[in-house]
């Protein structure tokens, strides 16, 4: 058989991306001619073009030029393997008229209300009929795939990167540069579900000594954000280390009070760290955790508040969280199992 030809087609989102670049590393490990095309600062960031592809540039836009740019790219391909949604939507685009077998996966979901989640609908049902296959990285992702029309969606095993922080981290550091001297500090990142997560902090307010709450990343409210915690004083700094890693070495607890493309990847850290985390209940979490991290109700103050005491006071509970988080992600996909069964769909669909 004639070398197999993939086209990885990326938005820019940084999960996909950060999921992307080793599989990417492992196809071409194992002979596959692989082309990468991808906005160039997201093909820099995750070292993608240090992966022995060959790497295209393409901008983030669906303008036309964008997408004859991809349709050239795509040129050629056995098959072409679109990840996440935007880059599902100009794939399909591209690979109009052509035979060329589309894959897609859908690492996240996103979430919007009115119209732009009326535009997202459409967008998913869009990406999901033009696929061969839908991979969902979670049972709710491929279930979603199915209400939109996939023609087949399945459950894909995704390996979860580790953090790139170098060498061990401070925690010491970490807690002097955010001032946490004497107090428990919780970590979160920006994302939907902020006002839960500030009503919880105004909660804990009352415990002696407070916590103090490392609110990282920038999120689509980090504006509203900053000036509610000005206005009620609340015990949170917005902004920190720059890395993950880095400050969960120096947290107490994790919180995830709900959705965006930051949660999965700060519950994954959070329990390879041994880091007790509290979460809402969303999404693919409750599949990532398993039973290793206290689960909550989406938008429930009092709830997430409550788990949140609750572990502050019970260190026992914080420790056994710990043990189950590192079993937990010991026992995740590894890069290896991500990179075989992608090729199996790939021999599967480029069969005569």
């Amino acid at each position: 058989m004639s070398q197999l030809r993939t086209v990885q087609v990326l938005g820019g989102g940084a999960g996909s991306s950060a999921h992307v670049s080793p599989l990417v590393a492992g196809l071409v490990a194992r002979g596959v001619q692989v082309t990468v095309c991808a906005p160039a600062d997201s093909g820099r960031a995750h070292g993608l073009p240090a992966t022995g592809a060959r790497f295209v540039t393409v901008p983030r836009c669906g303008d036309p030029a964008a997408v004859a740019a991809l349709r050239t790219a795509c040129a050629g391909a056995d098959i072409v393997h679109a990840h996440g949604l935007h880059a599902a939507v100009r794939a399909g685009i591209a690979l109009s008229g052509r035979k060329t077998p589309l894959v897609v996966t859908w690492h996240t979901r996103p979430h919007a209300e009115g119209a732009r989640g009326r535009l997202l609908r459409l967008l998913e049902r869009k990406a999901a009929r033009s696929a061969a296959v839908v991979l969902g990285t979670s049972g709710d992702l491929v279930e979603r795939a199915r209400r939109r029309g996939a023609r087949d969606a399945r459950l894909a095993p995704a390996a979860i990167p580790a953090s790139r922080v170098p060498g061990p981290p401070d925690d010491g550091k970490a807690r002097a540069e955010l001032g946490v001297v004497g107090r428990p500090l919780i970590v979160s990142v920006a994302q939907h579900g902020q006002d839960t997560l500030l009503g919880a902090a105004r909660e804990w307010c009352g415990l002696d000594p407070a916590p103090l709450l490392a609110v990282t990343g920038e999120g689509p409210r980090a504006g509203a954000l900053r000036r509610r915690i000005a206005a009620e004083g609340l015990p949170v700094v917005a902004g920190g280390p720059d890395g993950i890693g880095e400050l969960l070495a120096a947290a107490d607890i994790a919180v995830l009070s709900g959705r965006g493309e930051g949660g999965p990847l700060l519950a994954r850290e959070a329990l390879r760290h041994g880091v007790p985390l509290v979460a809402a209940r969303v999404d693919g979490l409750p599949e990532l955790v398993g039973e290793a991290a206290e689960l909550v109700p989406y938008g429930d103050v009092e709830a997430l508040a409550g788990a949140v005491v609750g572990l502050l006071g019970d260190p026992g509970r914080r420790a056994r969280l710990a043990d189950s988080g590192r079993a937990q992600a010991a026992g995740w996909p590894t890069e290896d199992d991500t990179v075989a069964h992608v090729l199996s769909v790939y021999d599967e669909l480029a069969q005569p």
